[in-house]
């Protein structure tokens, strides 16, 4: 059983692959990855302005808008509209994507990951004053989106996060808060 407290303070903020924002990754395997060579990754990613989203060859993506007005999205020709905070999206990332912001600048929870990886995500956002049994693992995140959260003993503040393994524990959320269930795949 491991709990790895994940800071927001001090996440540097990396340009996309395309330069078209800014990423702060969270949590990456195998660690140490870059954008090119991960398995699966999590970060918030800083959208300042129209164009294309960067794309992941045989990569999945669940995004989930957590600040800002939304975005209308052309992925692989499709037009799809997020516009509402804290609604997991999925597509795959390496289809043509476009964006277009509704109101200014977002700030998205992206979670991807290679199809055929040994690990296939899921993303659930609990309401505020929530609480919420957690899996037993083997690896569930958790990230803080625009409040606080407590679980395993670890309080956390907006954007912070904890990678539970193997450890059953109850999260009391008081803001809106992510769960990223890593289920193995297979």
């Amino acid at each position: 059983m491991t709990v790895r407290v994940l800071p927001a303070a001090g996440r540097v903020a990396v340009p996309w692959k395309n330069g078209g924002g800014v990423t702060r990754e969270i949590v990456a395997r195998p660690e140490g990855a870059d954008t090119g060579d991960f398995e699966w990754r999590v970060s918030l990613a800083d959208v300042g302005g129209d164009g294309p989203f960067s794309a992941f060859a045989d990569v999945d993506r669940i995004l989930t808008m957590v600040a800002g007005e939304g975005m209308d999205l052309t992925v692989g020709g499709e037009h799809r509209r997020v516009d509402t905070r804290f609604v997991p999206q999925r597509f795959p990332g390496d289809l043509p994507t476009g964006c277009r912001l509704l109101g200014g600048p977002v700030v998205n929870l992206n979670v991807m990951w290679h199809r055929g990886a040994a690990v296939t995500p899921t993303v659930m956002v609990t309401a505020p004053r929530r609480s919420l049994a957690l899996p037993a693992g083997p690896a569930v995140l958790i990230v803080a989106l625009d409040g606080t959260a407590e679980v395993a003993g670890v309080a956390l503040g907006r954007h912070d996060a904890v990678l539970l393994a193997n450890e059953r524990s109850t999260l009391h959320a008081t803001a809106h808060t992510a769960v990223v269930t890593l289920t193995p795949s297979g």
